[in-house]
């Protein structure tokens, strides 16, 4: 079986993003502002949105099943207030569930948090709690800089996030770190600032005592881990510096890496520097690179590819790549798959 940890909602129909100008537009005319339920997107609208992209061409790849959130670059959460973002959090929220409904071999949910510049975390428990009991989500995005590319909120490892963690560690689920759209143009948002914020969170956790708080929880750090593995060499060397214990011991029985590196050189390195059970298999189809490789005449982010080919894997490596390290990462897929029978 092929699980991809990492899929966003980008092929949404367009009516979701015509409802959320129309929310952004009503922050300066409140005349404007929609009501949840003038979105209306039936039942064929998603079949048609999944079965021409996303199915597609997981059929076309072998993918099995997909880890499946809100488009990451549509959380914008530094836009609004706190009950803007709540009431864009919920809207998105159902409608992965409802395609996890109607396609539930394929989908399950990946939750999006209303979070808000300033707010406390707190404030999303409710929608966290919504969708894990109500919509069987299996997990969270967590974004680390709600402020779309200014760094206001503190680190990681700071108190500031702990009631997050509590309900991560109480419904035994990862978050996976991923902001969204950065508004600072110094950092483009897929290229650098997506990458900067893999690589910060990284380095946050080697610095901080989180996972002395909070043993069992897990972090999935996508984009291959941004710099970290690649400069695996120099984490390992600052913490040493730091006084900080090896980073085996103090950053890999809780933080896993996914597998959203667009080029076999960087799926070759990441499976040389990273244990193969700290490797989870992603693609972010449809995402920020969806062109075709001239090189390769394949799709960059045709992943699977690179894997398979990997010459340091054994067979038994790429299956736990493939599968068996999300079922033990995301223990909530693992049970609603056994109670499928798969």
């Amino acid at each position: 079986m092929i699980i991809d940890c990492h899929g966003h909602y980008t092929t949404a129909p367009k009516a979701l993003e015509d409802w959320r100008n129309a929310q952004i537009a009503g922050l300066k005319d409140p005349a404007k502002t929609p009501r949840a339920s003038d979105l209306r997107i039936g039942d064929g609208e998603l079949r048609e949105s999944i079965e021409k992209n996303q199915l597609r061409q997981m059929k076309e790849r072998g993918h099995d099943l997909t880890i499946f959130s809100p488009r990451a670059s549509f959380m914008a959460h530094h836009i609004g207030d706190f009950d803007t973002s709540a009431t864009w959090a919920a809207i998105c929220n159902e409608l992965i569930h409802r395609v996890a409904r109607l396609f539930p071999d394929h989908f399950i949910g990946c939750a999006m948090l209303p979070q808000s510049p300033g707010v406390d975390p707190k404030s999303c428990i409710p929608e966290l709690e919504k969708c894990v009991r109500e919509y069987g989500f299996v997990a969270i995005n967590l974004n680390p800089d709600p402020s779309g590319g200014h760094w206001r909120e503190p680190p990681l490892t700071d108190r500031h996030w702990y009631p997050i963690y509590e309900k991560l560690v109480e419904y035994d689920i990862p978050a996976m770190i991923h902001v969204s759209t950065s508004c600072n143009a110094c950092f483009h948002t897929t290229g650098s600032h997506y990458l900067n914020a893999d690589t910060t969170a990284v380095m946050q956790c080697i610095t901080g005592d989180l996972f002395k708080d909070f043993p069992t929880l897990r972090f999935v750090v996508p984009h291959g881990g941004g710099a970290a593995p690649y400069h695996w060499g120099r984490f390992r060397g600052l913490a040493q510096e730091l006084k900080r214990p090896l980073l085996k011991d103090h950053l890999l029985n809780n933080v896993y890496f996914d597998t959203c590196v667009y080029h076999q050189p960087g799926i070759d390195l990441l499976a040389r520097v990273i244990p193969v059970d700290n490797i989870l298999f992603a693609s972010e189809m449809f995402g920020a690179v969806k062109g075709v490789d001239p090189e390769t005449g394949h799709n960059f982010d045709d992943t699977r590819r690179y894997v398979a080919a990997t010459p340091s894997l054994s067979d038994a490596d790429r299956r736990k790549i493939f599968e068996t390290n999300a079922r033990r990462v995301y223990p909530r897929l693992d049970a609603a798959l056994k109670a499928r029978g798969r």
